[in-house]
């Protein structure tokens, strides 16, 4: 798979990450400035997403940009805002940073 496909893949993610912060600090949609690039950040997710469709199975991408930005998300509470994981979230999230390394290294369902 080209390596195009993975860096529009890794746009997404980060927008789609960055776009979650921005929805934590809009405050349930009464901050105007977050609220709105929080709207940008997600459309312009599903836009790269939709790029990164091109080459790569919809199923597969998708477990990528969820398992990622789920992980990521959960580091940027924790050192942003300050929202502790104990020992089970930690263990679910190198299980879902795992998964998302054997798809990669050994699906056939992904085109290397």
């Amino acid at each position: 798979m080209p390596v195009l496909t993975y860096a529009t893949l890794f746009t997404a993610i980060t927008l789609e990450v960055v776009g979650t912060t921005f929805l934590q600090r809009s405050e349930q949609f009464t901050r105007l400035v977050p609220t709105l690039l929080m709207g940008l950040c997600y459309a312009a997710s599903f836009y790269f997403l939709s790029l990164a469709l091109r080459a790569m199975p919809l199923g597969i991408a998708y477990a990528i940009w969820s398992g990622l930005g789920i992980v990521l998300v959960s580091l940027i509470g924790l050192f942003v805002f300050g929202q502790r994981l104990d020992f089970a979230a930690v263990v679910g999230l190198t299980m879902i940073v795992a998964g998302v390394v054997i798809v990669n290294l050994f699906s056939g369902s992904v085109t290397h």
